[in-house]
């Protein structure tokens, strides 16, 4: 008798198309983020309510209620998404650098230009994040934490390369840039600084932070 392994059988079992149940909670939760997306950015955190999200997607209350729970879950998958699409975008940015520094500025320039067009929904992430309300769990998103992986990743890179020393303690320095990155957020979204005045800001930051970390 011929053997069937368990990954065969998986591989031979046809693909179950979702449920027409399956689909609609998906419809659903899709319409109440776009909603919810909104309604943050122009009301900001505290604005939008359950009621008035629910309200702008056609929904009741309680079909919010059965897909989220509550507004915080809410905001953090939004933010979560919008996350995930930054690293991958600061990714790419990295692998167009040439030097440490020139790397770790064109990261920083990716996430800013990322939220020039999105400062509304930027300022209500910037509020919450301060805060004790939801603030801590936005920070500990799985995405933050590949934004931390990434400016650790480039500076050992830089350490192989020969351009930092051994010594350069990249966790400590990749944290730093990290809170060096969202503190000039400041300035993006209530002083309204350019594109430029925040590049020559992040440079100044970068050379301050890779001081003494530098061969020769």
């Amino acid at each position: 008798m011929k053997h069937i392994s368990p990954n065969q059988v998986a591989a031979d079992s046809p693909v179950r198309a979702p449920t027409r149940r399956a689909l609609a909670k998906q419809q659903t939760r899709t319409k109440v983020l776009a909603a919810a997306r909104k309604l943050f950015s122009e009301e900001g955190y505290e604005g939008a309510t359950i009621r008035d999200i629910a309200a702008a997607a056609g929904m009741s209350t309680g079909a919010v209620f059965a897909n989220f729970t509550d507004k915080s879950d809410l905001f953090r998958e939004i933010m979560a998404a919008d996350t995930e699409a930054l690293v991958e975008q600061m990714r790419e940015a990295a692998g167009r650098g040439r030097g440490v520094e020139d790397v770790l500025l064109k990261v920083f320039m990716a996430g800013y230009s990322f939220y020039k067009s999105r400062l509304p929904l930027a300022r209500a992430a910037f509020g919450v994040s301060w805060t004790t309300d939801g603030g801590p769990t936005l920070r500990s998103l799985s995405p933050v934490h590949s934004m931390h992986e990434l400016f650790t990743e480039q500076l050992n890179l830089a350490v192989e390369r020969g351009e930092l020393r051994q010594e350069a303690e990249a966790k400590l320095r990749s944290q730093m840039l990290f809170e060096a990155y969202l503190s000039n957020f400041v300035q993006a979204i209530f002083e309204g600084w350019s594109l430029e005045a925040l590049q020559a800001r992040a440079r100044d930051q970068i050379r301050i932070l890779l001081a003494g970390a530098r061969r020769g």
